[in-house]
């Protein structure tokens, strides 16, 4: 369940969410790829192609790799997602100004609806 909310702010936040971990981990970046490596040994990168991101990670307290894409279209972008230990999840996320409408479940019985906003957060 942790990595799919890792996930999960990653595809909300965004470069937002990049920046802020390259302060608490290692991060090499490049034009369409970004790799960071945290203290504790968690590791994830950020690919972009287009409209479609890339992203994959490793949990380290749970020993998992989970993988994500997201599909932009407009203000929409609508996500997927599988971990090592058979846990999928699906979402959207929907921009309106500067708050996003956040929408998941997993097939490991977790879902929620939130909003965030840029300036007073989640």
């Amino acid at each position: 369940m942790r990595y799919v909310l890792c996930a999960l702010l990653l595809a909300v936040a965004g470069s937002a969410c990049a920046q802020a971990s390259s302060l608490l981990a290692n991060c090499t970046r490049s034009a369409t790829l970004l790799a960071c490596v945290d203290p504790l040994g968690n590791a994830y990168s950020v690919a972009t192609a287009g409209n479609i991101t890339y992203m994959r990670g490793f949990e380290v307290i749970g020993k998992r790799y989970w993988a994500q894409t997201n599909s932009r279209y407009g203000q929409l972008t609508f996500f997927t997602g599988l971990a090592s230990d058979g846990e999928a999840w699906v979402g959207y996320t929907r921009r309106v100004g500067w708050t996003t409408i956040n929408r998941f479940s997993s097939s490991g019985g977790a879902s929620a609806k939130f909003t965030c906003n840029r300036m007073t957060g989640c």
